[in-house]
């Protein structure tokens, strides 16, 4: 089941544990979790999971998966993830501290498309 992959990431597990419990994980929490989750669970299901926080509303939750799907967004790295954590008050990061936590690169397998998608990008860059 893709849902139990997510649970790979301590950090993807704890915030699927806070949207179990309808826990608000902000803006950036909804962001970074679409961002990782669209490669392990079709849209209708990511919407599903981010409608269980009390704070988001479907349209908009509809809205962000869809324009994170067609501007083919990469899982975010750790430093962008404790970037946007300081934006908002729920911790996306449950260890932030510890220098190996929250690099979804090394607690999850994306389809090879990811990583092609970041080489190009970073030849394109250089």
């Amino acid at each position: 089941m893709p849902v139990e992959d997510l649970k790979q990431s301590q950090m993807m597990n704890h915030m699927l544990e806070a949207l179990e419990n309808g826990e608000d994980i902000g803006h950036y929490g909804r962001l970074t979790f679409a961002m990782i989750a669209r490669h392990f669970v079709d849209n209708d299901e990511l919407v599903e999971l981010l409608t269980k926080d009390h704070d988001a509303d479907e349209q908009e939750v509809r809205a962000m998966v869809q324009q994170v799907e067609e501007k083919g967004y990469s899982p975010p790295r750790r430093d962008k993830v404790l970037q946007w954590q300081k934006e908002q008050d729920f911790q996306i990061c449950p260890v932030p501290d510890d220098p190996d936590a929250c690099n979804v690169y090394n607690e999850l397998q994306f389809p090879d498309e990811v990583y092609e998608d970041i080489q190009e990008y970073r030849e394109e860059k250089a």
